[in-house]
């Protein structure tokens, strides 16, 4: 089966995928909008994490998350977006790793939200599930 021949999906999978990656979206959109003012609290955690307490560097991650979020919510670059979150993702646990933070609560967070990010998308995308198949 090639790619443009993908098997279509389920009501279920669709929709649970959809779920997925609603939640992925509502926490990003979330996490960016925080960044923007930015309020105090974003740059007063910043600083034990290794970051600069500037508002400027704040904005940028925000911008950063709100356009990779935006990629993803889109169907025609939806992949696109989750390669960029997973990046950002990657990120997050890189500082998380660096300063020490616990692991399941707080370093791996990310690789949560990862899953659940890829999880969604391929529930909700047959080309996705074309070529990546776990299953014939």
């Amino acid at each position: 089966m090639s790619i443009s021949e993908a098997a279509p999906v389920s009501t279920g999978a669709l929709w649970t995928g959809r779920v997925l990656s609603g939640i992925i979206v509502l926490f990003m959109i979330f996490d960016g909008a925080i960044k923007l003012p930015p309020l105090d609290i974003v740059t007063q955690t910043m600083v034990p994490l290794g970051w600069p307490a500037d508002p400027d560097m704040a904005r940028l991650l925000g911008v950063i998350g709100l356009v990779s979020t935006a990629l993803y919510a889109w169907s025609r670059t939806s992949v696109l977006g989750a390669i960029l979150l997973t990046a950002y993702m990657g990120g997050a646990i890189a500082t998380k790793l660096r300063i020490d933070s616990p692991l399941f609560s707080h370093t791996l967070f990310g690789v949560y939200l990862g899953v659940i990010l890829w999880g969604g998308l391929y529930l909700r995308d047959p080309r996705l599930r074309a070529l990546i198949p776990f299953s014939r």
